[in-house]
C-alpha cells in the first residue's frame, strides 16, 4: 500500500511556471474587456442621470411658471426654485419648488438661460466645458 501512495505522489505534478503565466495572461485579458464594459455603463448611466435632472428642473422650472406667469431670469436661476427665492413671484410657494439646487452626476451646477420666454438647461458633461463629443457632449433641455 505504501508503494502505491509513493507511486501516486511521484506522478502527480504541478504547474509549470509556462501554464501560470498563460493562466494569468488570460485572467487580465478577461477583467481588462470586463473592466471597459463596466466604465462604459458607467457613463451611459452618468448622462442618463443628467437627463432625467434635467427633465426634474424642467418639470420644477414650469410648476414656477404655472404660479408665477413667467419663468426666472437668467440672473436668478435656479435659486428662484429654492428656499428663500420668492422674491421675483408674489403666487410663489408656500413649499419651494426644489428643496436644494442640484448638482449634475459630474459634480457641476446646471446652466440655466432664459432665451426670450424659453429656457435652457446646460450640463457640460464629462469633460466639465462647453461642447465636446462622445461623453463629453453638453446635455441640454432642448435635446
Amino acid at each position: 500500500m505504501l508503494n502505491r501512495m509513493n507511486k501516486l505522489i511521484k506522478n502527480q505534478k504541478g504547474m509549470t511556471l509556462v501554464e501560470i503565466i498563460i493562466v494569468v495572461t488570460i485572467l487580465a485579458s478577461l477583467l481588462a474587456v470586463l473592466g471597459q464594459r463596466v466604465v462604459n455603463a458607467q457613463r451611459k448611466a452618468m448622462v442618463k442621470q443628467a437627463k432625467i435632472q434635467i427633465g426634474e428642473l424642467s418639470k420644477s422650472l414650469d410648476m414656477y411658471f404655472t404660479d408665477c406667469g413667467h419663468y426666472p431670469d437668467t440672473n436668478q436661476g435656479f435659486a428662484a426654485l429654492a428656499p428663500g427665492g420668492e422674491a421675483g413671484c408674489s403666487n410663489w410657494g408656500p413649499d419651494p419648488y426644489i428643496n436644494k439646487i442640484p448638482k449634475d452626476p459630474w459634480g457641476n451646477t446646471f446652466s440655466y438661460y432664459l432665451e426670450g420666454s424659453n429656457y435652457v438647461i446646460i450640463s457640460y458633461g464629462a469633460d466639465k466645458k462647453e461642447g465636446g463629443s462622445g461623453y463629453d457632449a453638453d446635455i441640454s433641455s432642448n435635446d
